[in-house]
């Protein structure tokens, strides 16, 4: 009776491997890594919205129930601002956003604050006892800011027709002239 395929030989005799048995797991192996590797890098692409880039488009219901989208405020100047009541950073802003936004309604600028708070109960309780006087909406999964590439707050975007002209990644006076100076350039 012979011996079985890739069997060791009698004593004394030499084990030969079969390689094709073997290169299919490694083939996958292979085929897994690179798949794997194009991922990551595909992940790490910084597709945050930058300054002079167009804006991410998105859409919103607000706390008084209007829809609007970024196409919503043509030829104004739009201030997106992404928040969260558990923010003080956020928190401390709210002041000079209000004499900001009153001081700016009538020259075409719009603020829109977009908070990231999960519990809706608390959104608005918080909204009650510190009123504001631009427009407000909950965005609890974070979608929007995360499309524009926000993961810090308090994080605000300028944008006039449909691209970013800039971004501020911290808690701001907006009432600090260098601000408000800027803004009238841009109207």
């Amino acid at each position: 009776m012979g011996a079985a395929p890739n069997a060791p030989a009698e004593e004394g005799g030499s084990f030969t491997p079969d390689w094709r048995s073997a290169s299919a797991p490694l083939a996958l192996l292979i085929v897994l890594t690179l798949a794997f590797t194009g991922l990551i890098v595909f992940s790490l692409q910084d597709s945050s919205a930058k300054e002079g880039g167009p804006a991410p488009a998105f859409s919103i219901t607000t706390d008084h129930g209007k829809t609007i989208t970024q196409d919503s405020f043509g030829g104004k100047l739009l201030v997106l601002h992404f928040w969260a009541t558990w923010c003080g950073g956020c928190v401390q802003e709210i002041p000079s956003l209000n004499v900001f936004q009153r001081k700016f309604a009538d020259k075409g600028v719009v603020v829109v604050a977009i908070s990231i708070d999960k519990n809706p109960e608390k959104y608005k309780s918080f909204l009650e006892k510190i009123p504001v006087s631009y427009a407000t909406a909950r965005d609890p999964n974070a979608d929007i800011s995360t499309e524009y590439g926000t993961f810090q707050y308090p994080e605000t975007y300028l944008i006039k027709d449909g691209r970013v002209v800039h971004k501020y990644a911290n808690a701001e006076n907006w009432t600090n002239d260098d601000i408000t100076q800027y803004v009238e350039s841009l109207l």
